[in-house]
């Protein structure tokens, strides 16, 4: 990348800090719960460190170090004051109503209502009598914050607004006159937010941390015969010079699109998002099935799970072990790939301001548009666990090329299913719509998760659209995995 003087270079650093702060946060939890095991029970200390420095969790460790790195590092130029305060003060800027009668020729009636100046997103006051409104007494009547005209209709604040906010600091308290000869029914409500709003991430990113930390331990420790299974796997597919071969592929992919002109007219940014979604999306699925085949197919025609069944393993154990085997290396690709994405197009922002001579963007826009990306990678992520429970059950009975062949035709059919069904929906013979809503529901909707266009877009995702989108994932994982241990099951594998 191009050398930026120090004030640019902070634009889209900052937005990496505070991912590396959210990070760091959840690797503190987890040492600090560590070291309470540690001295509870040392062998069960002992066991998860072991667990912990071995298998994908190592390589998760050292991307963990880094990041904390980074935050330590970068802490002197970043907004640290402002981001402790804002985290502070998380649970206390909410929405303040006030609902009060304030009585004819009455001056400076004292209504509660506490807010932060700076924290207000908006606020409206409605009243049907004219008032004025101060911080303070004694001013209304010559020097009042607020005039509101009586009416229906409230008077509206926004930052967005032609009208000052007039607030400023601290306010506990708001002095109302009222000169008129009837009653105002007053009503007041002020919506405030933090002053960096961007620290609303911070805990979800160390809950992401502990939460992989978590069920990568619970796996290994409540099934140790299936997660044996998993981190011999893992361990074989991490070292696969395909696996090192896709991660470089990806890396230099991503700092490629940096620089690729995409003549968008100012809409660079979008793509990059767009094609770095696409590319890591790819990479892990021909990972996931080259992989699943390799260490299913292949260890069963060189007799070499018959060795494994021999132990005490059972078939479930293996199958339910080879999947989760392929799915942790498949969550560091996406984990590490995806960190290299949000920092390009964190850097992607200032970049194409500077070459196109538009104003420099601030940092919470950088922000902004690196964490849209995220719904994204998890969407991705999911639909990849998906293309994998289905691999895993074919080739329990099939070897790689059949294998690439029907996953392949799955994932191109299953991002097609929407126009066939409405395609299917338009034709006037029975067998057609027939065969449309069987394609719908025997093979997976991949459409659901493929949502790329529209992050890329800067729409929003809600978060109950991913909570539906992970039931689905592991709603047909689970199908995928009852069909495996079904084909499975009666395999022979003299």
């Amino acid at each position: 990348m191009a050398m930026l003087p120090l004030a640019t270079l902070q634009l889209w650093i900052t937005p990496v800090w505070m991912i590396a702060i959210g990070a760091t946060v959840g690797s503190i939890f987890l040492l600090v719960l560590w070291g309470i095991i540690a001295l509870c029970n040392r062998r069960l200390g002992t066991r998860l460190y072991e667990q912990v420095t071995e298998g994908v969790l190592l390589q998760v460790s050292y991307l963990l170090i880094a990041l904390a790195s980074v935050a330590l590092l970068a802490a002197p130029s970043m907004p640290v004051a402002a981001t402790w305060d804002s985290l502070t003060r998380l649970g206390e800027a909410r929405t303040a109503t006030a609902v009060a009668t304030v009585p004819a020729d009455t001056e400076d009636q004292q209504i509660s209502i506490a807010f932060r100046a700076d924290e207000l997103t908006n606020y409206s006051i409605k009243s049907d009598q004219d008032i004025r409104i101060s911080v303070q007494p004694g001013v209304n009547l010559d020097r009042p914050n607020l005039l509101i005209d009586g009416g229906p209709e409230p008077f509206k604040w926004s930052p967005t607004s032609k009208f000052p906010r007039v607030f400023q600091g601290e306010v506990s308290e708001l002095f109302v006159s009222n000169y008129s000869e009837k009653p105002a029914q007053l009503t007041l409500t002020f919506d405030s937010d933090v002053a960096m709003p961007e620290v609303h991430h911070l805990p979800i990113i160390a809950a992401s941390v502990v939460g992989f930390f978590a069920l990568y331990l619970l796996l290994q420790n409540l099934l140790p015969g299936v997660g044996n299974i998993a981190v011999a796997t893992s361990k074989e597919a991490i070292g696969q010079p395909l696996f090192l071969l896709l991660m470089a592929v990806g890396f230099f992919a991503m700092i490629a699109f940096i620089y690729i002109p995409y003549n968008t007219f100012g809409e660079d940014v979008k793509m990059v998002k767009d094609s770095g979604l696409t590319t890591i999306m790819v990479l892990g699925i021909i990972f996931a099935l080259w992989t699943s085949s390799t260490s299913i197919a292949d260890e069963i025609d060189g007799k070499t799970a018959l060795t494994l069944l021999s132990k005490p393993i059972s078939r479930r154990q293996f199958i339910l072990g080879k999947f989760a085997g392929i799915v942790w290396p498949l969550a560091l690709m996406f984990i590490v790939l995806g960190f290299v994405l949000l920092v390009v197009v964190s850097y992607k922002c200032v970049y194409d301001a500077r070459e196109t001579s538009n104003p420099t963007p601030d940092w919470q826009y950088c922000y902004n548009t690196m964490i849209s990306t995220v719904p994204g990678l998890f969407l991705n992520f999911l639909e990849a666990v998906v293309l994998t429970a289905i691999s895993v059950a074919i080739s329990t009975r099939l070897s790689m090329l059949p294998n690439l062949i029907i996953c392949g035709s799955i994932y191109v059919i299953g991002n097609l299913v929407p126009q066939i069904v409405n395609a299917a929906d338009a034709e006037d013979l029975a067998f057609v719509q027939f065969t449309g809503n069987f394609i719908a529901v025997l093979l997976p909707m991949l459409h659901v998760f493929n949502i790329g266009p529209a992050i890329a877009g800067g729409k929003e995702v809600p978060y109950e659209y991913l909570g539906f989108a992970l039931l689905y994932a592991i709603i047909y994982s689970t199908a995928a995995m009852l069909l495996a241990l079904a084909l499975f099951e009666d395999r022979d594998l003299a």
